[in-house]
Order: structure tokens, then sequence, then C-alpha cells
């Protein structure tokens, strides 16, 4: 890891944002993806009870993923018709592998997913992460694939080798380095890790540049 330029990255961020992520002009950008409204709804509506309803529980993974600022507007609309065309069988293993994904074995669950989702080739870094995220914003991390690419080479994180493709091995790994990276900055900066994840997005030209020096 850059520790260098993640501290530039940290004292530029603040020069021009003061308090972080408690700056008016960040807190705008914030409330348009209304992280807590989404955390609120994902927790209430994948209660570990409510996966007695598989079809149930498949609608509401297509309300999330639609109404999720963090996903874009073309796998939005391929995942609502995706997730409405499947049967039952597909279903049952799309929610099944969400329970395990968020309250039982998570690697399973991770990989039962991503088998539904390669068949509609959905199987995308954001669909996959947008609802663990929702879930547990503190412990999970939300991929989208330019950023994770940009702080990877930025930062030299050793070991990690993107792939379009999702695998929970990288995810894992991925997710360590970033929190990793998170308890080095000011707390202002890292209210979540998908703020945090934005904080670096939004240093990243700034930052490679001062590499390029």
């Amino acid at each position: 890891m850059r520790r260098d330029l993640l501290i530039a990255a940290e004292r530029e961020f603040l020069n021009l944002y003061p308090g972080g992520f408690n700056n008016p002009e960040i807190d705008e950008i914030k409330k348009k993806h209304k992280p807590e409204k989404m955390h609120d709804l994902t927790i209430e509506l994948f209660k570990e009870d409510n996966f007695e309803n598989i079809e149930e529980i498949v609608e509401n993974i297509v309300k999330i993923i639609s109404r999720s600022s963090l996903v874009s507007v073309f796998e939005k609309t391929r995942f609502r018709d995706f997730g409405r065309s499947l049967d039952i069988k597909q279903k049952d293993m799309l929610s099944n592998g969400l329970k395990e994904l968020l309250h039982g074995n998570h690697s399973e669950g991770f990989n039962n997913m991503i088998d539904v989702l390669a068949e509609g080739k959905l199987a995308k870094w954001p669909v996959i992460s947008v609802i663990p995220y929702y879930y547990r914003p503190q412990t999970e991390v939300f991929l989208k694939p330019t950023t994770v690419k940009g702080i990877i080479n930025i930062f030299e994180l050793e070991g990690l080798i993107y792939n379009p493709r999702p695998t929970y091995e990288f995810y894992e790994s991925y997710k360590k380095e970033l929190i990793k990276m998170r308890k080095v900055v000011d707390k202002s900066l890292a209210p979540d890790n998908a703020a945090f994840s934005g904080f670096l997005m939004m240093m990243m030209d700034r930052m490679s540049d001062l590499k390029n020096l």
C-alpha cells in the first residue's frame, strides 16, 4: 500500500472539504445516495425469517437493485428483467445464495449467487456486492470496477489482480486491504466502506498525477 499517497489524499481532501463527509457540500452528495434509507430497507427486507418466501425475496432483490444509486441504469434494467424471468429452481438458488451470504456460509452464498447471475450474464461486481454492503456498510464493501482497478493501481495494493468475473477470494482480499487503508485516515473520511471508496475515487486523478511526478 502506498501509505504516503493515502495520507496525501487525506490532506488534500480535507483542505477541499473541511470536516470530510460532514462537510455540507459532501453531505449533499451523500444525500443523493440515501445510504441510511437503503440500509434500513435492506435490513427489513432480508431478515432471516423472510427467506421462507422465495418469490418475495427475489422480488425484493430486484427492488433494492432497482432503487440503488450505486448500480448503473443498464444493469438495473437487465437485472429486473432477468430476475422476473427465472424459474422456481433458479429463484430458489438465488434466494438461498443471498440467505447464506447474509446469514450463513458467506463464500457458499456468494458462489451460488454468481452461478445464477452468470446465466443472465449478470455476474457483475456491483450486482453481487450492493446488497451485502447495504446490509453491513461497516464491514462489507461495494465494488465498482473502474474504482477498484484505480485504487489497486494507484495505491499499489499488492497481490490483488482484478478480474471482471467476481470471485469470493478477490472480494475478501480486496475488502481486507480497503479496511486496512481505512484505518490510516481520519474517521471523517470513512463513515463506512462505500464512503471511503468514494473518497478514494474522488482523489484518484490527483494522486495519479502526484505519483507520476
